[in-house]
């Protein structure tokens, strides 16, 4: 073979097996041509999404170019949704289906879900998280995690699985080898999961091997350093991780892929064209692309540094083909799952019925609700991580002055208190005067500006009313409490539900 005709033919192995994203509503010209060049797989994020017959035309538009075309989503129908980006999940996340504890009910959600994303063409999800949530200050996970117990969390994982792919709609296991013990976010910088080999073993395998056994096709590898199998690089680059213990020790054979490669914990140190080299010698096949970083600038980018590395000895040819042939084999399976299930873009409203069953309800319950009077809802706004969307609504606010005309509410964001000190005399309780006020948190315990702000405004208010849409944390004394495991749109109706009585 020439050397021109062997270039090309690595660019094409290459560009098989990145995941990337694009910017739009339709497939830019830079992403058909890639396609026809060996592209194998694309993935979307809210900004390509404006209407299911938008997204299914989409979708119609990139695989016109290659039918059995990977077409992925990043949608976990709770707190991180693309799907409704816009509008809030109409489902309740891990979180919340883990305090209810039926997997029934769980793979009753997700085949719900799975049911939408098959009628739009989408055929991966990069769902569900199976980390188990062992370090309440986590600040990428929280009510991502099904809970913080590992059979619960693997029982919770094979249910979603099980149902997520009987709509037709491949599942992903993520970040292996566990995410959920970590203090820092990968977005931004390296956490360290410093267990030994036995806490690892028995706190976050568990959920992996009940993915693996529920079925599950493909695994996203975590961007964390994880010591006790490698001191130095983190999962996603590291075969000790991947190769040794996801490969060999726990037997998967299927399609490893990476978290968002140019997440600063791996290109902070590597670049993203290092890290994507180190991510496939280290034993990935498919390398996601383009949350932050979407274009064809990168595409290219990707493609040329993998052809370098072969070309320079960095990577082999062999494990680029090895890969390619995940990419291939993943892509005939899944295409594979999504005809032998016909499409039903009806959605029930079973994601409601579930976000109904996690509210969790505490103190003199019988003595304050159902509120009488229009009440004024003060919503304290956290910073989120950057797998939930800004633009994605959450709070009772909303759907409570659908169901209780005269509510008013307001928000608070951490700046406005610290630049003015009134700011919660002036927006919560002035305004609340005389009539009952509902307070709304999330993830009051692990914001600590938060959990000054509710003892303050509860300290005044002794009867005001609890929303928390977070992780529970410590009770307010006296104070009614309703706990409603996550911040989706189905969480903000159910809790506006249960303030009016209407449940």
């Amino acid at each position: 073979m020439s050397s021109s005709k062997h270039s090309e033919e690595l660019r094409r192995l290459a560009l098989s097996v990145l995941q990337p994203g694009f910017v739009g509503t339709q497939a830019p010209d830079w992403v058909l041509r890639a396609i026809g060049d060996g592209l194998s797989s694309v993935v979307l994020f809210s900004r390509n999404i404006s209407s299911p017959e938008q997204v299914a035309s989409l979708t119609a538009q990139l695989r016109a170019e290659n039918p059995s075309l990977i077409v992925a989503i990043d949608e976990e129908a709770g707190d991180v949704t693309r799907i409704e980006s816009s509008t809030g999940s109409t489902r309740p996340g891990n979180f919340a289906l883990g305090a209810v504890d039926d997997t029934e009910l769980t793979a009753s959600v997700s085949r719900d879900l799975g049911g939408q994303l098959h009628a739009v063409g989408v055929s991966l999800n990069y769902a569900p998280s199976v980390d188990v949530n062992s370090n309440p200050d986590n600040p990428i996970i929280g009510v991502r995690s099904f809970g913080v117990d590992p059979e619960l969390v693997a029982r919770h994982a094979a249910a979603w699985i099980r149902g997520l792919q009987s709509a037709g709609v491949a599942a992903c296991a993520k970040h292996f080898p566990g995410h959920g013990d970590v203090a820092v976010d990968s977005h931004h910088g390296l956490p360290s999961y410093d267990a030994d080999l036995d806490t690892i073993a028995a706190q976050a395998l568990p959920p992996f091997r009940a993915a693996l056994d529920a079925g599950v096709r493909a695994v996203m590898s975590g961007h964390l350093l994880v010591p006790a199998y490698d001191a130095h690089l983190p999962a996603t680059l590291s075969s000790r991780i991947l190769g040794g213990l996801l490969r060999k020790e726990l037997g998967f054979d299927g399609l490893i892929v990476t978290d968002a490669i140019e997440m600063g914990a791996v290109t902070d140190r590597y670049g993203i064209e290092g890290a994507t080299v180190k991510a496939v010698v280290a034993g990935a096949d498919a390398v996601c692309v383009g949350g932050e970083s979407a274009g064809e600038g990168v595409a290219d980018l990707l493609a040329g540094a993998l052809v370098h590395a072969v070309q320079s000895g960095e990577l082999t040819e062999a494990r680029l083909i090895e890969a390619s042939n995940q990419v291939r084999a993943f892509a005939e399976w899944s295409a594979g799952l999504a005809r032998s299930v016909p499409v039903n873009p009806i959605s029930g409203d079973i994601g409601f019925v579930a976000a109904r069953r996690a509210i969790r309800l505490t103190g003199p319950v019988d003595d304050i609700l159902p509120l009488t009077a229009p009440p004024h809802v003060v919503e304290l706004v956290p910073s989120t991580n950057l797998a939930i969307g800004k633009e994605t609504p959450w709070g009772v606010g909303g759907p409570l002055r659908e169901r209780l005309p005269g509510t008013t509410f307001v928000r608070v964001h951490h700046h406005q208190l610290v630049t003015r000190p009134a700011v919660l005399q002036e927006y919560a309780l002035e305004p609340a005067a005389g009539r009952p006020l509902v307070i709304v948190v999330r993830d009051a315990t692990r914001n600590k500006w938060m959990g000054r702000a509710l003892a303050d405004l509860a300290g005044v208010r002794p009867d005001a009313i609890v929303v928390e849409m977070g992780l529970p944390g410590d009770s307010v004394a006296g104070a009614v409490q309703i706990f409603t495991h996550g911040a989706t749109a189905a969480s903000g109706v159910a809790a506006a539900e249960v303030l009016v009585g209407a449940r």
